[in-house]
């Protein structure tokens, strides 16, 4: 039986003659949504006439869709330019002569959801050996002091109070702090043997990144069922859950619990490596602060990637945390305090400019990691036209949506060539949780904004993800 809708017979509908029974029907005539909710809104792109109403106005919760607000926040406030900074530089006195440093190597976070990352590897390069040189070339043989890592321009507290626990430790729930480094994720290498044996736990990459882990894992299956869990700023934690069989190179991947600590270490042990010793333990300024009066001489810089090509891997890969970083970049730069909160408010603030109704609009992240952020459909799909027709950078929001079956997230959804040149949104998915929301154009040229949300499935995703493209492909196909 069809589930989601009957689309092809629903555009030939206006939303005054909808009817909200038969769709119901529908609906509940499938068993996969028998106790489900589901919120569909389609329009005209161009004139933000509706098409398609049912459910648009009730709350839900929207996984990665968020993100399509957050990122057209950030890009309509911030601009495409807009880039991060992290400095370099040294407090205390240099003797150029002997070249001692009786004083720090202060490395001061701006921001940057990027250094480092996997994602723009060309762009940083080695920065870090970089940073080495750039500090043997003012003389410094020795240092009386040590490395400190300044991630103080955001607040301490990387991770939003709503996600839940279960998340925290695993790569993809990464916390944003003010000197975030390498996607803040690690490695954890295992080789696995038979059914019900016990992981070998090989190595830790980086090195650096290691810490206290209890090992509650098994071998079993071919399924990777592993979870990590971890508090930010904590030095220890568990490994539980089940990994695949046989592995010689399991990697299983983890949050890093102090990104600006492995910093510090990092470069600590370069230094040390290119022959520059510190005399102290590498630190970060939330353990040992250093005085505001102290006067830091700077060193290097480098720059971030532009904002438009961080949203358009945050969007294509759905990256949790650059999202986070860019929430918490919207509240410093406009409400001068680097917290979730109060980035939460400035996006609720963009969303009234834009003429969205933010009754029944709960914002706790910037990614949607969190079960409790809810939005509208229909509120969704007019921020979609908002953008098509108003927004100052449209053309960077708009390829900073995933292609259908081409990349980041859609690389193995809405294959059939229908979709080709006609189709791009982001998706969303967490536990009885499915999403899209974005555009897609008629064979007859008819440009569409659109979203759905669906709760509390039954049955696997795939069954939902399948027929949502066959309605979509009705819609493109016979209008």
């Amino acid at each position: 039986m069809r589930i989601i809708f009957l689309i092809f017979v629903l555009t030939c509908m206006t939303v005054n003659t909808f009817s909200q029974e038969k769709t119901s029907e529908t609906f509940l005539g499938d068993s996969s949504l028998v106790h489900a909710s589901v919120s569909l809104c389609v329009a005209d792109a161009k004139s933000g006439d509706v098409i398609i109403d049912y459910n648009s106005g009730i709350s839900l919760t929207p996984a990665s869709v968020l993100k399509v607000i957050t990122s057209a926040a950030a890009l309509e406030l911030l601009g495409p330019e807009y880039t991060f900074k992290t400095t370099v530089g040294y407090t205390g006195s240099l003797n150029r002569r002997s070249g001692k440093l009786s004083g720090n190597i202060i490395i001061h976070g701006g921001g940057d959801p990027a250094l480092g990352s996997k994602y723009f590897s060309d762009h940083y390069l080695d920065f870090i050996g970089s940073w080495v040189t750039e500090i043997k070339k003012l003389g410094i043989k020795r240092i009386r002091g040590r490395v400190i890592t300044d991630d103080s321009y955001f607040d301490f507290l990387p991770v939003p109070s709503k996600w839940l626990w279960e998340d925290e430790g695993n790569y993809y729930g990464a916390g944003a702090y003010g000197l975030s480094v390498f996607d803040n994720t690690y490695e954890i290498h295992f080789k696995t043997m038979s059914d019900s044996t016990l992981p070998v736990l090989e190595k830790f990459v980086p090195e650096e990144s290691g810490s206290e882990l209890a090992d509650f894992l098994i071998s079993s299956g071919a399924d990777d069922k592993g979870y990590v869990f971890a508090a930010p700023y904590s030095t220890g934690g568990w490994l539980a859950g089940k990994i695949p069989v046989n592995q010689l190179d399991f990697v299983l991947k983890a949050s890093v619990t102090d990104p600006p600590m492995l910093l510090a270490k990092i470069v600590t042990k370069k230094l040390k490596a290119g022959g520059i010793k510190t005399s102290e333990a590498p630190t970060t300024v939330r353990l040992n602060p250093v005085p505001k009066t102290e006067k830091v001489v700077p060193i290097t810089e480098i720059i971030s990637p532009r904002l438009s090509e961080i949203i358009n891997v945050l969007n294509h890969e759905s990256v949790n945390l650059f999202a986070e970083h860019l929430i918490k970049e919207l509240g410093k730069k406009f409400k001068n305090n680097g917290s979730t909160e109060s980035g939460a408010e400035v996006i609720y603030d963009f969303l009234k400019s834009c003429g969205i109704d933010k009754n029944g609009m709960f914002i706790e992240d910037g990614s949607g990691l969190s079960p409790l952020n809810a939005v509208k459909t229909r509120e969704l799909v007019r921020l979609l036209v908002y953008m098509k027709n108003k927004g100052k950078y449209f053309p960077d929001y708009y390829s900073s949506l995933p292609d259908a079956g081409k990349n980041g997230t859609f690389k193995n959804i809405f294959k059939d060539p229908v979709f080709d040149s006609h189709f791009k949104a982001k998706g969303g998915s967490m536990t009885r949780v499915r999403s899209f929301a974005g555009y897609f154009t008629t064979i007859s040229g008819k440009e569409m904004a659109f979203s759905i949300i669906i709760n509390n499935y039954s049955g696997p995703s795939k069954k939902i993800i399948s027929e949502i493209e066959d309605n979509i492909r009705e819609l493109i196909l016979n209008n």
